[in-house]
């Protein structure tokens, strides 16, 4: 089943189910009255949300309307917690060599993850709004998942159970703010903003085939002003599937319900199939011309990140988003 959720009923939006192929919706609202709520009572209010989508599916469903993507807002529009990956290792290594420094063979053992922005997410819509071009504006093009209740030091075979819901995510970056932040050994703050999530999320078994050993085995497709950027293979070089991040996450601390955790730039060694970010490509450019020739994204650019089927179907929705400048108060 696919679910998302409408700008409306507060700051945690109304639960929709989506219909397969995107055009229709009916509100969940009998069953439960936010995604949250859905996925703190996932094993009661699954099974009934499974048989809503079924009848919005068959056409009988009551009160099913024409879904319009602009009333959208994230599926979670604020979640308990959101950590964040850095599983491709193709990406983690080119951004090192481009600085002269090699990979530690830890990195290959524990997966990199930070505590990132939860507290609000864009919409899939939604623009990006950013003070200054100089910070170095960089889109993320990223798959998440999305748990139930994880309990404290899970195995990576245990938690792959409590994997409920598959997404997407633009986590945005501001590039030229991370070095200042990093160099004082504290980590991300200023520099990453709030992210944007996909239309709707879809739980593993509507992904079929296409999800196997935690992964999804599809092409992450970005556009950038229109033009092709990138369509790496998210089920490829991935070094720590799904499963295992959450172990990582979860090694301390139980993980609440609604936690979502993200695999960190989507990357390949085969720079054929093109980026996920602009800090990928411009380290491609620098490892191979001696310095990079690609700009930052700038006001007025636009991104569009989407992942299809093997027909050409959208799965998650497309997230469409504008570079803006932000007023200042």
């Amino acid at each position: 089943m696919k679910l998302g959720s409408l700008k409306e009923g507060g700051r945690d939006g109304t639960l929709v189910v989506v219909s397969r192929d995107l055009t229709r919706a009916v509100r969940a609202t009998g069953i439960a009255a936010t995604l949250q709520q859905a996925l703190e009572d996932w094993s009661n209010t699954a099974p009934r949300l499974n048989a809503l989508s079924e009848a919005l599916d068959d056409g009988s469903a009551d009160a099913a309307f024409d879904l319009d993507m602009q009333a959208l807002a994230a599926p979670l529009p604020r979640a308990y917690e959101f950590v964040d990956g850095s599983a491709y290792l193709p990406h983690v290594a080119r951004v090192r060599r481009a600085r002269g420094a090699e990979v530690p063979d830890s990195f290959y053992t524990d997966p990199l993850m930070y505590q990132a922005v939860s507290a609000g997410f864009l919409g899939p819509r939604d623009p990006v709004r950013v003070v200054s071009e100089d910070y170095g504006i960089d889109l993320e093009a990223e798959i998440v998942i999305v748990t139930d209740d994880v309990p404290m030091a899970v195995t990576s075979e245990a938690a792959a159970g409590h994997i409920q819901l598959v997404g997407l995510v633009n986590d945005v970056s501001l590039r030229n703010l991370i070095p200042g932040e990093l160099a004082k050994g504290f980590g991300f703050l200023q520099s990453k903003p709030r992210s944007a999530l996909s239309p709707v999320f879809v739980t593993p078994d509507e992904l079929g085939s296409h999800w196997q050993g935690n992964k999804l085995h599809l092409p992450l497709l970005t556009h950038v002003n229109g033009r092709w950027f990138g369509a790496p293979e998210a089920g490829v070089d991935m070094q720590f599937d799904f499963a295992q991040l959450v172990a990582h996450a979860a090694k301390t601390r139980p993980l609440s319900a609604g936690t979502i955790v993200g695999s960190g730039t989507v990357a390949n060694e085969d720079t054929a199939l093109g980026a996920s970010c602009f800090a990928e490509q411009r380290t491609v450019e620098a490892l191979r011309d001696g310095k990079p020739s690609t700009p930052f994204m700038g006001f007025g650019d636009t991104v569009r990140i989407e992942v299809l089927d093997r027909d050409g179907t959208s799965i998650f929705g497309a997230i469409e988003q504008r570079i803006e400048r932000q007023p200042q108060p």
